[in-house]
This record gives C-alpha cells, sequence and structure tokens, in this order.
C-alpha cells in the first residue's frame, strides 16, 4: 500500500527527478531518431522500490514533463503524452513488487520488479511508434516489428544497466 505523501518523500522525489535529468545528459549511447541508453529510469525506481508504486508514477510523471524542456519533438498532444510523461510512470508500478523477504532485499524480486516496469515502458513507446512514426519504418516492413526492434534496441539494454546498478543501490541502502 502506499504511504501518504509527506515531506521527506517529496524531497526524495525531487532529488530522485532531479538526479533522473542529470542522469539522461549521461548517455552510454544514443538513436538517431531519439531514445538512448542512460540510467535515467534509476531514481524513479529507487522511489517505487521505497515509498511505492504512486509515489514512483508521480516521480515519472514529473520526469517526464521536465523531459519535455530538454529537446522534445512533439508531433502531437497524445503523442507527447505517450512519449514523456505515460512511459515513465509505467516505471512506478514497480512499487507494485515486494522485493523483500525477511527483511533482506532479493535481487531476482527486484530483476522481475525492473523487468516488467521497463517493459511497460517500452510497451508505451512501441504504440508511439506504431502510431506516430510509422512513416519511419522502411518500405514492406511490419510497423509493429520496426517499433518494436527500435525501441528495443535502447531499452532492453537500458533495463539490464539499470536492474545492475538498482541492485547495488537497493543492497547499499539495506546496510545502512
Amino acid at each position: 500500500m502506499d504511504k501518504k505523501f509527506t515531506t521527506r518523500m517529496m524531497a526524495e522525489i525531487g532529488a530522485a527527478v532531479a538526479l533522473a535529468v542529470v542522469l539522461n545528459f549521461l548517455k552510454l549511447w544514443r538513436m538517431p531518431q531519439g531514445g538512448s541508453v542512460s540510467l535515467e529510469m534509476l531514481p524513479i525506481l529507487i522511489i517505487a522500490f521505497r515509498w511505492g508504486a504512486g509515489a514512483g508514477m508521480f516521480s515519472g510523471l514529473v520526469y517526464g514533463l521536465l523531459q519535455l524542456m530538454f529537446g522534445a519533438y512533439i508531433i502531437h498532444p497524445v503523442q507527447l503524452i505517450m512519449d514523456y510523461p505515460l512511459p515513465y510512470m509505467m516505471l512506478g508500478t514497480a512499487g507494485l513488487f515486494s522485493i523483500r523477504e525477511n527483511d533482506t532485499i532479493k535481487p531476482l524480486k527486484i530483476f522481475w520488479a525492473v523487468l516488467a516496469a521497463g517493459l511497460l515502458r517500452l510497451l508505451v513507446h512501441i504504440l508511439s511508434g506504431v502510431i506516430f512514426f510509422s512513416s519511419y519504418a522502411p518500405k514492406g516492413q511490419n510497423v509493429w516489428v520496426y517499433s518494436a526492434v527500435y525501441n528495443g534496441s535502447f531499452l532492453i539494454p537500458t533495463i539490464i544497466v539499470t536492474y545492475v546498478v538498482v541492485l547495488i543501490v537497493m543492497k547499499t541502502l539495506e546496510k545502512k
């Protein structure tokens, strides 16, 4: 169950969103039409694990809206929602998972939570690609396949890298 929004929670959310913005600028790899491999998901997932899905989704919403200030590519109001706030809100769903057992963080539970949240983000980006960017697909190629391959090519590595770093951070927090 989600907790009441407290001053401490809001301060952590603010710091997490700011960190996500900074991490977004530190790209490991960038795609030609948008999308990149970075650790931007990390702070949102940490908030989801610490405070629950509601706080995680709120963090994703705020981060997605902030991304609009940093080079957003907008062709339609619905595409704006599908490419910016909505996919990052999906990351907050990681907070629905119980990652502890007997007060110990379980790596496999974190894996499933990060994977599920990351795949929900991927699904939203795939839908946006099919609806709004199908003209980028090579002639004769299925737009669903094109969008899945394009978005998966940066989001799957992002999910993997983020999982490793989330695991390190959560294990470090557990020891404190």
